[in-house]
């Protein structure tokens, strides 16, 4: 695993982190305590259920029959506690940074965005009407690019077991999350054996993270040198 090295910085108070940490433990806890049949049933209400191979009925369904809302809401569903916990871990190593210096608006917008984006992008990526689309993977994926645009010379803590012990190292971010990166397309067309996850989420909310950073860079800057009094 890796852990974000923080650098030093003004004191701040990031609310919209913590926020969404909260928000998706709560979602997993209340669809825990549902019986199976409630459970599977809010899933399918919640969760962006992918429409096959007719394009044109997708986007029907989508704008037409109210289906977007789902593109926003299955972020926050989980099918179980180790998937919720990769992307809990992750939110927090790149979210934490990220709203340092772009606000809280702006990653909340990014996380939601950027998820929607993400879903859109497997819903049309998988061939058959009855897959389920959940998680934040999406959303976390578009954190970790606009950590890799802003913060493009930082580096990365790795924890790595060395025999009986293990080795703090540090390592530039850009090399890690581009080998991250690098597994996500890979991943994406191994084959069946990888289906249960939806790599294109990953790969479409990257590429919208690096956008969506570059695109605010000069907003963020502007923002910080009023918050240093410059």
């Amino acid at each position: 695993m890796f852990v974000s090295i923080p650098t030093r910085h003004h004191a701040h108070v990031r609310w919209a982190t913590p926020l969404l940490f909260a928000v998706l433990w709560g979602a997993y806890l209340w669809a825990s305590a549902l019986a199976p049949p409630a459970k599977r049933a809010w899933l399918l209400d919640w969760g962006a259920l992918t429409g096959g191979e007719a394009m044109a009925a997708t986007w029907h369904a989508l704008w037409f029959d109210g289906r977007w809302v789902q593109l926003f809401s299955a972020l926050f569903l989980h099918a179980d506690w180790a998937h919720l916990l990769g992307n809990l871990v992750f939110l927090l190593i790149f979210g934490l940074p990220a709203e340092r210096v772009m606000g809280a608006g702006r990653l909340l917008v990014l996380f939601l965005i950027g998820g929607a984006v993400a879903n859109l992008a497997v819903v049309f990526a998988v061939a058959g009407p009855d897959h389920l689309v959940i998680g934040a993977s999406g959303a976390v994926s578009a954190l970790i690019g606009a950590y890799l645009a802003l913060f493009p010379r930082a580096r990365l803590g790795v924890v790595l077991p060395l025999g009986l012990f293990l080795q703090f190292v540090r390592t530039p971010a850009s090399l890690l999350i581009g080998v991250w990166a690098l597994l996500q397309v890979v991943f994406a067309y191994i084959g069946p054996a990888f289906g249960a996850v939806a790599w294109a989420a990953h790969i479409a909310g990257f590429l919208f993270g690096v956008l969506f950073a570059l695109l605010v860079r000069a907003a963020i800057a502007r923002r910080l040198r009023r918050e240093r009094g410059f």
